[in-house]
């Protein structure tokens, strides 16, 4: 217990969400969890339990075939917590049994929905639960009322709420065993799905900003680069999606105009990083996939459900060049001025998340059978917590998941939490060397 009062809001963020793994995995094992009699391997078991978690989304089995209703339960509460994060799921606990939350706590939760301040996390966790209820609440109700049609009614609610959790949460798992393919040109299913991911990526803290203004001017500058920053990947990543796989006969080539704006927008969407998918992943076209991994990587926006480098992060480095590049001294955006820390702390979590990519593609070359892009593919997709694949998952070997599974945790975390978490505590120096200039670029 002394141990545990030792260790910083990183290390016990860390050890919340292994924790959940852990028990995941052996809840996953049983029996009665899978229709096989035998239940899932370690491995299998491990893969499933780490993306549910991570809200990732990819797969090894088939979940809809593969899994009891017990083990499809299991795989939404884990995509549930995992999404809202540990200490949100915690805190909610806390409030039922009337349990005051303690200053360490609040240090963990500051670091679970990567915030700034300790002051009013109680009130965002308050915030953060209400939306989930109202939004997922809302988005299974409209999902029913398209699945009722051909379903029963026990069948079509139990859809409904996984593919709500599921997409808000930005986990990307589903039940109907080829993602959403079926539902190319289904308008209902692609604006309810495609608006869960928009708002689960934005940010719990954007969207309690958000609902006490809608005008952007009078936002922070947190949200106001988070709004706009989305907004350009959005409709960047819809134009050169319909540009590129326009005429592609093997995805959208023979769609009428009409379902082509929509597959094309929601594949603009779905990287942001939720897994859900219309087209055929395995047959987009090789540019068409590098952008998608681009997006992948960027991924959503701090505090929300998502993974990736973050949208603020791409967004600071972004601003930052521009700065140079015009000349100025400081770092100005919205009539503001941002602290170097932060652009420090934007290109290191890069160079982190572009070191553990490029090492885990590197070593998955040489331990799979693979051509490149692919492997490339799922790597950035594990990291961001994506779950699309080209269809290499189940082709995985066993060295080869475990890779998978150390990138999806790495990117639920982020790798700087992580490095942090690892590494000893930020100490100031007592004094400081003399400065000199070296040549760069």
């Amino acid at each position: 217990m002394q141990k545990l009062k030792k260790l910083t809001p990183s290390q016990i963020l860390v050890s919340g969400y292994l924790t959940i793994i852990f028990i995941g995995t052996i809840l996953l094992m049983l029996p009665i969890a899978t229709t096989q009699n035998d239940g899932l391997n370690l491995i299998d078991a491990l893969f499933t339990a780490t993306s549910a978690t991570c809200v990732t989304g990819l797969i090894v089995v088939n979940t809809s075939a593969a899994f009891t209703v017990f083990g499809k339960l299991v795989i939404m509460i884990l995509i549930q917590i995992g999404g809202l994060g540990i200490m949100s799921m915690s805190t909610l606990i806390a409030f039922i049994l009337g349990k005051k939350i303690t200053l360490k706590e609040r240090l963990v939760i500051q670091e679970d929905l990567n915030q700034f301040e300790i002051s009013g996390l109680v009130r965002l966790v308050k915030y953060v639960i209400g939306f989930t209820i109202i939004i997922e609440g809302t988005g299974a109700f409209l999902l029913f009322l398209k699945l009722i049609g051909n379903n029963t009614f026990i069948k079509a609610l139990f859809f409904s709420v996984f593919h709500s959790v599921s997409a808000f949460n930005n986990a990307g798992f589903d039940l109907f065993g080829s993602s959403l393919e079926n539902f190319t040109g289904d308008f209902l299913m692609n604006f309810v799905v495609i608006t869960l991911i928009i708002l689960g990526g934005l940010g719990f803290g954007v969207l309690a900003e958000m609902s006490h203004t809608c005008k952007i001017k009078k936002t922070s500058l947190q949200t106001k680069i988070v709004i706009v920053m989305t907004i350009i990947l959005l409709f960047f990543g819809f134009i050169t999606i319909l540009l590129l796989e326009f005429t592609n006969q093997d995805t959208m080539g023979n769609l009428p105009f009409g379902e082509k704006l929509l597959s094309a927008f929601f594949l603009s969407v779905t990287p942001r990083t939720a897994g859900f998918s219309t087209l055929p992943t395995g047959s987009l076209r090789s540019s068409t996939l590098f952008l998608v991994i681009v997006l992948m990587f960027i991924g959503a926006s701090p505090g929300s459900t998502g993974g990736g480098i973050k949208t603020t992060t791409f967004g600071v480095i972004l601003i930052t060049l521009w700065n140079m590049i015009t000349g100025k001294s400081d770092i100005e955006i919205y009539n503001r001025q941002l602290e170097k820390e932060v652009v420090f702390k934007s290109i290191s979590i890069i160079i982190l998340a572009l070191g553990l990519v490029v090492f885990v593609t590197m070593i998955l070359t040489v331990t799979e059978n693979m051509e490149f892009l692919p492997v490339f593919f799922e790597t950035v997709s594990a990291f961001g917590t994506v779950g699309l694949s080209t269809g290499i998952t189940p082709l995985l070997s066993k060295f080869g998941r475990l890779l998978i599974i150390i990138t999806m945790f790495a990117g639920r975390l982020g790798p700087l939490t992580l490095a942090v978490a690892f590494a000893e505590r930020k100490r100031e120096g007592i004094y400081h060397f003399p400065k000199e200039k070296i040549m760069v670029g």
